[in-house]
């Protein structure tokens, strides 16, 4: 049962997230604006979500283990040294947009990335595999994070889901972008298979959590970790721009969003 769990929420933030975000680039050119808009919504959405979820779930989790403070919290700063270091090696969230020089001038914002390939900039034909490659790294390590949620609690490994589909959507947006320019049509195949590696590392997370019981603590620490250095280091700095007093409340009340969503989906499966 809990393997099934582990592969449906998996497969839903690993893959569902590729699909949706394709969805998004649909949408016709004339909502490109409110594409644009929206995109930046998603964002402020997902930080929301993966801070709710590493503060108010995982880390309490862990510590309901009963394994010392100390540790618990010198591996939530190892961790978050991990993904820093992970980021600076192009192997975690975009580093592979640090290579498309001045055609890409949105490419450090997730959410722009479409609109670079809506009016043609060229990137480096290189530049699509370096993505798959990078993307392919980052969902394995989700798919071990998840697993490790659901092993502590099926709940909590839904949550953990949750916050991983809220954030990989815009990230797919630009991921899917630079692949088409760099590979061609066959973008939305080439970046499900990335994605497709997150039940890849469910699988192994299951399996490494089911064997060394007394990893778990840690291992949900840097869930945590991750989700806090995604939030912190990727998404907000892309929030953090001059906007008026109106956009302003309207980028809290979407952040705000996303910490309510954590929240309703914890108490409606602790409801059940």
């Amino acid at each position: 049962m809990t393997l099934l769990a582990i592969l449906l929420a998996t497969l839903a933030a690993g893959i569902g997230s590729v699909w949706i975000a394709a969805g998004l680039m649909r949408l016709p050119a004339d909502l490109a604006h409110a594409q644009d808009s929206g995109a930046q919504h998603l964002l402020s959405l997902a930080a929301g979500a993966l801070l709710a979820t590493a503060f108010m779930h995982l880390l309490p989790e862990a510590f309901e283990h009963g394994t010392g403070a100390q540790p618990l919290f010198a591996t939530l700063l190892v961790g978050v040294v991990f993904f820093f270091l992970l980021d600076k090696a192009e192997l975690w969230h975009h580093g592979h947009e640090h290579h498309h020089g001045h055609d890409h001038d949105h490419a450090h914002h997730h959410a722009h990335d479409h609109e670079g390939a809506r009016h043609g900039h060229a990137a480096p034909r290189s530049g699509g595999w370096a993505v798959l490659a990078g993307d392919s790294v980052h969902c394995f390590g989700d798919g071990v994070l998840i697993a490790s949620a659901c092993m502590a609690d099926l709940r909590l490994g839904l949550v953990a889901a949750v916050a991983v589909l809220a954030h990989e959507v815009p990230h797919h947006i630009g991921d899917l972008a630079v692949v088409r320019q760099s590979t061609g049509r066959s973008a939305l195949v080439k970046v499900s298979l990335a994605g497709a590696v997150t039940p890849l590392g469910g699988l192994v997370g299951w399996w490494l959590v089911g064997r060394l019981d007394g990893l778990l603590p840690y291992l949900l620490v840097v869930a945590a970790s991750s989700f806090i250095y995604v939030a912190l280091a990727d998404l907000v700095p892309q929030l953090q721009r001059r906007l008026g007093a109106r956009e302003t409340i309207t980028q809290v009340l979407w952040l705000g969003g996303g910490i309510v969503l954590v929240a309703l989906v914890g108490q409606l499966v602790h409801a059940h």
